[in-house]
């Protein structure tokens, strides 16, 4: 056996003590609270589609959580991220600062608003979007006309950055959001992965103009599908309810639309399970802190290379993610635990790499590169043997 096959047994050993199933999913979602009745009580309420008083609940729940002033639920974290740039001013033809080491969805969204993303390395301690990666490709591309910051290369505005908190560890979003603030670019953070992620004492979400949350089935808590615009700025905050209900004008009888709206908001029935997953969330986020203490511990006694939380800030540790010393040792791995009935999983393929994505503009992207050649997520859920803690 070799060193490897070693240190790979010995994972799925931990693997199998922490979460005892064959096979072992990377992430599932925990119903171990009220979400059977608040569905009940849904659906005698008859209000089980948009209208309902748990999706206002829901929000509230949220921007209370997060300390957002508002917050606007949607039918997933894309449609969230789609009106949050149309919100933030993305129009067609505009560019948009991202990272291409993110989930589809993130370029998915800037793409519906007519956008064209621009490519930004990140760190490879946070895996998120590099403030100095950033300012060195703003200070060598951009041209300032009229307060507006535009790509000399093409001639278009770039409208907006979205930097992303990659499986729940903040990235350097103060610095990121003051570079931005230099050159006139609003920050729509995609929070998609990082509820209960802090940097200091503060959520991440409200560090930019707008922040998005994901509710799929495999995030922190679940409403099965679902999302959240949040914003400080009140006037945001309406137009994003207004275009997430087909902007109809508010009247007792008459359809009047007064633009393109979108029907993006999150049924009742949805937002009834996110107000049962929101009451568990502290006692979910203490359980995952010991299970990444768990990883951490064992990654360091075999000389494996951990991702921790970033100086500063305190991760959900909604994934757990390792970084091997080659590609070849990260197939390795993923074959070893997959055929194991463990699921592990490769970090996404860089979006520069996509057939779609592939002329868009970049930095070279050296970290992206090497990351994305290395690192492995590890099973993250809620351990069944922890579920008691969840009920206190």
């Amino acid at each position: 056996m070799t060193d490897n096959d070693t240190h790979f047994a010995a994972l799925v050993d931990l693997v199998g003590t922490l979460y005892g199933g064959d096979p072992t999913p990377l992430h599932r979602p925990v119903f171990e609270g009220n979400e059977k009745q608040y569905l009940i009580d849904c659906i005698d309420s008859n209000f089980v589609s948009s209208v309902g008083a748990r999706v206002t609940e829901f929000e509230e729940r949220i921007a209370g959580f997060t300390g957002a002033r508002f917050a606007v639920a949607t039918v997933n974290g894309t449609a969230a991220l789609h009106v949050a740039l149309q919100l933030a001013g993305v129009e067609r033809g505009d560019e948009v600062i991202s990272q291409a080491l993110t989930f589809i969805a993130t370029c998915n969204a800037l793409t519906y608003a007519g956008a064209r993303p621009v490519f930004i390395d990140v760190d490879r301690d946070t895996l998120g979007l590099s403030p100095g990666a950033l300012r060195a490709w703003l200070a060598a591309n951009v041209a300032m006309r009229d307060g507006q910051a535009f790509n000399r290369a093409t001639g278009a505005r770039i409208a907006a950055c979205v930097p992303m908190h990659t499986f729940g560890l903040p990235c350097r979003i103060e610095e990121i959001v003051a570079i931005c603030d230099e050159y006139g670019i609003p920050v729509v953070e995609d929070t998609a992965e990082s509820l209960g992620s802090y940097v200091g004492e503060r959520h991440t979400g409200t560090f930019g103009r707008l922040a998005t949350f994901s509710f799929n089935g495999n995030k922190i808590i679940t409403t099965g599908g679902g999302g959240m615009i949040v914003t400080d700025d009140e006037e945001l905050a309406r137009r994003a309810k207004h275009l997430t209900t087909t902007a109809k004008i508010p009247h007792p009888y008459e359809f009047v639309h007064d633009e393109v709206g979108y029907n993006y908001r999150l049924p009742n029935v949805n937002a009834a399970l996110g107000c049962a997953q929101m009451e568990k969330l502290p006692a979910m986020l203490a359980i995952k802190a010991d299970v990444a203490r768990r990883y951490a511990a064992f990654c360091e006694e075999h000389g494996i290379r951990y991702v921790g939380a970033p100086p500063g800030t305190r991760p959900n540790f909604w994934l757990n993610a390792i970084v091997l010393d080659s590609r070849a040792e990260r197939d390795a791995l993923l074959e070893y635990t997959n055929s194991r009935g463990v699921m592990t999983r490769p970090i996404w393929r860089l979006m520069s790499s996509l057939e779609m994505f592939k002329d868009c503009q970049h930095d070279g992207l050296e970290n992206s590169r090497w990351l994305e050649d290395r690192v492995v997520n590890l099973p993250s859920s809620v351990p069944e043997s922890e579920f008691w803690r969840l009920q206190q």
